[in-house]
Parts: C-alpha cells; structure tokens; sequence
C-alpha cells in the first residue's frame, strides 16, 4: 500500500463482513483487514508527515543538491541539483559563503562580490564536512561553529 504527499485523504471503505479485504481509513490514515481474518479489526497507522527536502551542499561535487533526507550535520539522501535561497552559495575555494551571480545545476558559474550566510545559520564546516550552527558569522565565513544541523 502506497501513501502520496499531496493533501488528497483517501476515500473511507467499510467491512462488507465478508471475506476479503476491506480498508479502513482515519484522519488519512489506512489499514487494511487482511482476506481470511475472523473479526473486521483494523490497526490505525499513524500520519507521516511528508519530507520537507533542502538544498544541501555535497562536499565531493562541491555541487548543491535537493536533500531529501539528513540530519546530524550530513545529507543521506540526494536528489537534483539545486540553488539555495537567495543564492547564497558555498564557496569551497574561498571557504566561505558568497552570493552567487550566475548558479547553473546546483553550482556557480559567477561568484557576486557580496558575501552571505544561510538565513538558517546551518553552515557546511570544511574542517570535518559536516553542517554546524553558525554561531558566529563573519564575511560569509563561520568563527564559532556549534550543534551539528540538518542541512
């Protein structure tokens, strides 16, 4: 059984007390009573919730991507390539976020001159290749990283 992002709940189906398999629906969540069984019993599944992705930068492409799964300061799982809001963009030559005048495929084709930092804070740490809290910017870099984040 497949559940879709999307706000669509599915359609309540009864028991017909025969049977076969009946699916049963609460608060956009399914179940289903398999064929054979004696009583018209279902399980509520709860609601899971639907991924929110980001624009994560890969360290080994120097590449952003759509990050569709993360968490302790690392991307797990990697979809398109990407640009960031407002084009603020890491730079790993520099080591320091700029602003991108010209991003192309999740990479920047022109560097701007103004430097930048995610409005979240979550900064990519070169040091270790994590993302940190930003404690304390500075001209697009981090002196002071802290928690690990979910980039």
């Amino acid at each position: 059984m497949a559940v879709a992002c999307g706000g669509h709940t599915p359609e309540p189906v009864g028991n017909s007390g025969g049977r076969g398999s009946a699916a049963v629906t609460r608060a956009g969540s399914a179940a289903v009573v398999p064929a054979g069984s004696a009583a018209a019993v279902a399980a509520i599944v709860p609601d899971v919730g639907c991924p929110d992705p980001s624009c994560a930068y890969h360290p080994g492409t120097a590449t952003y991507f759509t990050c569709l799964s993360g968490g302790a300061g690392a991307c797990f799982h990697f979809g398109g390539p990407c640009t960031p809001a407002g084009s603020c963009m890491f730079d790993a030559q520099a080591r320091a976020y700029k602003q991108c005048a010209r991003p192309v495929e999740g990479t920047c084709a022109q560097w701007g001159t103004a430097a930048c930092a995610p409005a979240s804070a979550c900064m990519f740490d070169p040091d270790d290749g994590l993302h940190h809290h930003c404690d304390d910017v500075a001209g697009g870099a981090c002196r002071t990283y802290g928690a690990l984040c979910a980039p």
